[in-house]
């Protein structure tokens, strides 16, 4: 491998790309089209950067959500629609959840993804989204009590 090919994307993207395209899935609120758009145009620059890439897994993280972030906010301008999210309908609560996501920001929802579904640390997450630890921990806090009042779950002592 030449300093052009440091890291091998074919591997990583075999096994890490399903979870980063669940992670920007889920930032996007079930826009399919979003984190396939998002996630190869992140691999892509990460492999046009070669070796300029120190760390690639939590790089694809951050271009993928950025990219992501800028089409939905391209999106928010041209239609304010929320889209309908195909779902099993016996699959137990999981509709009302993914409804529930889609009404926490896209931060509260990378974060609340990546943690908790993920279970990835706080520190993790921040490395992953380019955060710091202390947004991270105020987008957990913050999504947390959205989805509780959403989904109408208990209140934390």
């Amino acid at each position: 491998m030449d300093e052009t090919d440091a890291h091998d994307y074919g591997l990583i993207w075999r096994e890490s790309g399903a979870t980063i395209w669940r992670a920007v899935y889920a930032y996007a609120g079930g826009r399919r089209e979003v984190a396939d758009d998002a996630v190869a145009e992140a691999f892509a620059r990460a492999m046009s950067r070669g070796a300029e890439v120190r760390d690639p897994i939590p790089y694809l993280y951050r271009i993928a959500f950025r990219v992501a972030s800028a089409e939905l906010m391209q999106r928010r301008k041209e239609d304010a629609d929320v889209p309908e999210i195909a779902v099993d309908p016996s699959s137990n609560g999981l509709p009302d959840l993914l409804r529930a996501l889609t009404q926490l920001t896209p931060a509260q929802r990378a974060a609340v993804y990546l943690h908790y579904r993920l279970d990835l640390p706080v520190r993790e997450v921040a490395r992953m989204t380019g955060m710091s630890v202390a947004s991270v921990k105020v987008h957990l806090m913050r999504g947390r009590r959205r989805l509780r009042e959403l989904l109408g779950g208990e209140d934390e002592p």
